[in-house]
């Protein structure tokens, strides 16, 4: 069976990593002492929690309930909310988790047209009062696609603590504590677009719609986004969110946010990055006829 992963990885050492089905999509990790299905296991849980999914989750419990009271939820479930909201204010917008009007209701469940479900979108009615959540209106959903599968990684690499370790759940990965060499998938040539080996610990997000249309935003001439940057849950969401944007809306974000590493595959199969990009690795490598 051919497994497409969004980022490709090869280790530089014997590596003792297994790879767990997770979040609709495989899970490689590869830590120290036997941990490998601790952090699965963990990984998993956070999913049941999360997922729109599964039917009785925190999230769908939401849902379910949007604009009729609000949803006493567990303290992870309430972070990842609260990270979301706070990227979609600097985003202004182009990271907005109440997306799930259009991707759940409209799209998968036909409850909505999408133009209704267009108008549901507004991550200001999400309303967070100790640790309950509430969607200020009926047909409202949130969808945490756009940075869940970052925040379960980031959230294991916390809780575990390990010296080194190694996590990727399909386009978002973290690696600590070792040097590995990485490598960013290129849809147009079904390749290799950027090998590299890391400088130091950093996580990388990669975002598209070849797979799926799954990101909603402005048109754009993008095909392909990498986030570099140092907390997964963020680099998840600005991965979705600068995919999202307009060209316009996407160069004022990078020069107001110079921190975050980014490296952009645009249609034409011509590549940027910058320099907060490079200062993460100690080298990188972009293959013949990318430039």
């Amino acid at each position: 069976m051919l497994l497409i992963l969004i980022l490709l990885f090869l280790s530089l050492s014997f590596s003792k990593e297994e790879v767990f089905y997770l979040m609709g999509t495989y899970a490689f990790i590869d830590l120290p002492e036997g941990k490998n299905y601790e952090a699965y296991r963990y990984m998993r849980s956070l999913e049941e929690k999360l997922s729109d999914y599964i039917e009785n989750s925190e999230v769908s419990q939401i849902n379910t309930k949007a604009g009729i009271e609000a949803v006493e939820v567990s303290p992870e479930t309430l972070e990842v909310i609260k990270k979301a909201l706070y990227v979609s204010q600097l985003t202004k917008g182009a990271f907005d988790i109440t997306v799930g009007a259009i991707t759940i209701r409209a799209r998968r469940y036909k409850e909505l047209s999408e133009e209704d479900a267009k108008r549901l979108v507004d991550y200001k009615k999400v309303e967070i009062e100790g640790n309950k959540v509430f969607l200020m209106e009926k047909g409202m959903a949130i969808d945490l696609g756009g940075i869940g599968k970052g925040y379960a990684v980031q959230k294991a690499y916390e809780k575990l603590k390990t010296p080194k370790g190694f996590i990727s759940i399909a386009g978002d990965m973290k690696v600590w504590g070792q040097k590995r060499l990485l490598g960013v998938y290129d849809p147009i040539k079904k390749g290799v677009l950027m090998e590299g080996v890391n400088r130091k610990d950093l996580c990388l997000s990669t975002s598209g719609n070849y797979f799926r249309s799954h990101i909603i935003g402005k048109p754009n001439h993008l095909i392909q986004v990498t986030i570099a940057y140092t907390d997964c849950t963020l680099t998840d969401a600005f991965a979705t969110a600068v995919f999202a944007m307009s060209d316009e809306q996407r160069r004022s974000f990078l020069e107001r946010h110079n921190d975050v590493g980014v490296l952009l595959l645009y249609q034409d199969g011509s590549i940027y990055f910058n320099r907060a990009f490079l200062d993460y690795f100690e080298f990188v490598i972009f293959r013949e006829g990318n430039r």
